[in-house]
């Protein structure tokens, strides 16, 4: 016959394993439920961030878009270096579709056929800076702008005339 001291102390020990059994088998729902969770959350996590990477190349391709559509000419006043406004919006279009990106761009000075050749290089190439600096001020890296001055070299339009020398005055992005 078994003590009745030891009988207890037997029942205390069957209960207690039990009742780890039955914690350990909680323990482990709650650990699968737990990883399930993280796992969800980390799915939708990179599903957010999937979404936002899409929406970025969205915007960079429209801003791109605008940009191919005011055009990669600036044209220019008579003997003058300062953007217009209109080559202004022109180029601030062209800095947003740049800053989205890593391209680097080459900015080509023209004059018309007036002037020395020597005057119009100088002046050619004070118009391809005037547009590299105001890319630089408006935040675009020095680093991505080239500029060269092609002075009357290259028309666009042949012959005299307002006209003609009118479309000559420019800066071309390339």
């Amino acid at each position: 016959m078994i003590k009745p001291t030891l009988y207890a102390k037997w029942i205390s020990l069957v209960f207690a394993a039990f009742v780890l059994a039955a914690c350990s088998s909680n323990d482990t729902k709650e650990a699968e439920a737990a990883a399930a969770a993280a796992e969800e959350q980390a799915a939708q996590e990179a599903a957010a961030q999937e979404a936002e990477q899409q929406a970025q190349v969205e915007a960079q391709q429209g801003r791109e878009a605008a940009a191919a559509d005011v055009g990669t000419v600036f044209y220019f006043e008579f003997d003058s270096s300062s953007l217009t406004e209109d080559a202004r919006a022109q180029v601030d279009a062209h800095i947003q579709a740049l800053l989205g990106n890593n391209d680097s761009v080459r900015l080509e000075g023209h004059t018309d056929e007036r002037g020395t050749r020597e005057y119009n290089l100088a002046l050619g190439e004070r118009r391809a800076n005037a547009v590299r600096d105001y890319m630089v001020a408006n935040g675009l890296p020095s680093y991505r702008v080239e500029t060269i001055s092609y002075g009357e070299e290259n028309p666009v339009a042949y012959g005299s005339g307002e006209t003609n020398w009118q479309q000559n005055r420019r800066v071309e992005l390339k």
